[in-house]
């Protein structure tokens, strides 16, 4: 009887319980969920970084504090351009102090002295060989050249500072992107790296020397100076599996996303790039006035006008590239102002790789490789290292596995910026990431704010990298620039660059990992109207 009478009371007291913990208690925790925002659909989209301290909302330095990222609608709920908004956000509206006389790499006055120097000693050099070329019956083409003091490229040249090749408001750069596309070519010839082998190439060497690659030296009619690099693969084709990195393809519609990602990640050190189909008859051939250049081009069993490279191991027909039949897709990238006024040196990258077939660098077996890099000069103190890293969060996203040697402009010394020149061998393979690109970063674990806070932005579904990307090409005339499966790759590879981050932070915690380095956010951002007119 005592056995029915304790079965009864604990079957009783279980009903009581149950239906308190499902009619009282859970209605009163979701009711806190909802309030709190503590419940949240935790799926793939959300792998950003915790929100530990001033990662909820980004401290822009001591003087000010945007409003949360939440306050920025999505282009589903208002519609619109989904760039323009990332653009007028307060983390793209943060000033660098205005740069002083010995932080621009140009005065006015000096760079107009050198140009109109140039263009005197080109005008006599084109008078000269339209008499040599009418006493040869050669017929030459010519166009009305005028110099422009106040070019688009002159602009571009006198904007560039110890902070960036530009600035984020610079209306001369949307205009030079349009002078690369339309503006007529006056003079094609070999880039300067290709003169100086003179067509004598080691073909013993793994990594030929950068003047085998087929690129072209291009004056417009203001005297702007592009580089030419034709399309050599198709937009759909990926990088075959036994190819090493030295000796991929260099891709023109790289070239162009690449620039369209680094104004997008706001580093602004990759200068302006446009694509255009060019006429490799009348503004190529037609214009040039180097005979070994002349020597190169051929007409092929089809009726094309092509052209190959000079050095004897690529001096066959097979190797060239072809118009259809005379008009061919390439990219133009703006010539950085000359070597003679702007010094530049190059710097083998701390993490290199081995440019055999065999061999292996020390960082790729050795995990604790940043701790000798830290040890040495120039990375040591200042920006060098966190710079090192921003570029190799850059080559992660386009999986460029080629850089070996980056550029700074002598005159800001240590603090200068990276230059992130020759990308056409980023966008090769969609469907694989080569996580070894991002060691400086998953080795040293250390990031700047400021790229943190666009990174953990462009993983937005308002922002995602891939829409505003999309956007940005869109501008292109050779659009689509990359494939889908290319752009939603970005997103892909951002949220591996996360998850670094995010492991550092988790071993080391955010103060050891996270490089405080933001300026003073202006006082009125851009709108998004604003934005628009500068694209």
């Amino acid at each position: 009887m005592m056995r029915r009478d304790r079965l009864f009371l604990a079957a009783t007291l279980t009903v009581i319980f149950s239906a308190d913990l499902y009619f009282i208690l859970l209605p009163k925790l979701r009711s806190v969920g909802r309030g709190s925002g503590h419940f949240c659909p935790c799926g793939p989209i959300n792998l950003t970084l915790p929100r530990h301290g001033g990662l909820a909302t980004p401290q822009l330095s001591n003087w000010t504090s945007p409003p949360p990222l939440d306050g920025f609608t999505s282009e589903a709920a208002d519609g619109g351009s989904k760039l323009g908004r990332l653009f007028a956000h307060p983390l793209y509206n943060i000033q660098t102090p205005v740069p002083g006389p010995e932080e621009r790499l140009l005065q006015a006055e000096h760079l107009m002295e050198h140009y109109r120097r140039k263009v005197s000693r080109w005008e006599r050099h084109m008078k000269l060989y339209s008499e040599a070329a009418a006493m040869s019956n050669i017929t030459v083409t010519e166009h009305d050249v005028t110099f422009d003091a106040g070019a688009s490229w002159l602009k571009f040249h006198l904007g560039i500072n110890r902070y960036a090749l530009y600035s984020r408001e610079d209306r001369a750069i949307p205009q030079l992107l349009q002078d690369m596309q339309s503006m007529a070519v006056v003079s094609s010839d070999y880039t300067q790296d290709e003169k100086a082998l003179k067509g004598a190439c080691d073909c013993t060497k793994v990594v030929k020397p950068s003047g085998h690659h087929l690129k072209l030296a291009l004056k417009m009619q203001n005297f702007a100076k592009a580089m030419f690099k034709p399309m050599r693969q198709q937009r759909d084709e990926e990088t075959p599996d036994d190819f090493f990195y030295f000796v991929d393809f260099q891709r023109h519609n790289a070239e162009i996303a690449a620039f369209h990602l680094d104004r997008v990640l706001d580093f602004r050190r990759v200068p302006p790039v446009a694509g255009r189909l060019v006429n490799i008859t009348g503004e190529v051939l037609q214009v040039t006035h180097n005979e070994d250049l002349r020597a190169v081009f051929f007409t092929s069993p089809a009726n094309n006008t092509c052209f190959f490279a000079k050095c004897l191991y690529v001096c066959k027909t097979e190797y060239a590239v072809c118009g259809g039949p005379d008009l061919l897709e390439g990219s133009l990238s703006a010539y950085l102002p000359g070597l003679s006024i702007a010094p530049r040196i190059s710097i083998p990258n701390p993490w290199i790789r081995s440019y055999t077939f065999t061999g292996r660098e020390e960082w790729e077996g050795n995990p604790f490789y940043c701790d000798i890099i830290k040890q040495l000069y120039p990375y040591n103190s200042g920006n060098r290292l966190l710079n090192i890293i921003d570029m190799s969060i850059f080559d992660f996203l386009t999986s460029n596995m080629d850089r070996h040697h980056y550029e700074i402009f002598t005159k800001f010394g240590d603090e200068g910026f990276l230059l992130h020149l020759d990308n056409a061998r980023g966008f090769g393979k969609h469907s694989q990431d080569e996580m070894s690109i991002l060691a400086p970063l998953s080795q040293c674990c250390m990031i700047k704010h400021s790229t943190l806070m666009r990174l953990q932005l462009l993983a937005r579904p308002e922002f995602r990298l891939s829409d505003v990307m999309r956007e940005s090409l869109e501008g292109d005339p050779l659009q689509p620039i990359l494939t889908e499966p290319h752009l939603l790759a970005l997103d892909r590879r951002l949220q591996k660059v996360l998850r670094t981050v995010q492991r550092c932070i988790r071993r080391l915690g955010e103060d050891e990992v996270i490089a405080k380095d933001f300026v003073k956010s202006t006082a009125s951002p851009q709108t998004a109207t604003e934005t628009e007119e500068v694209r």
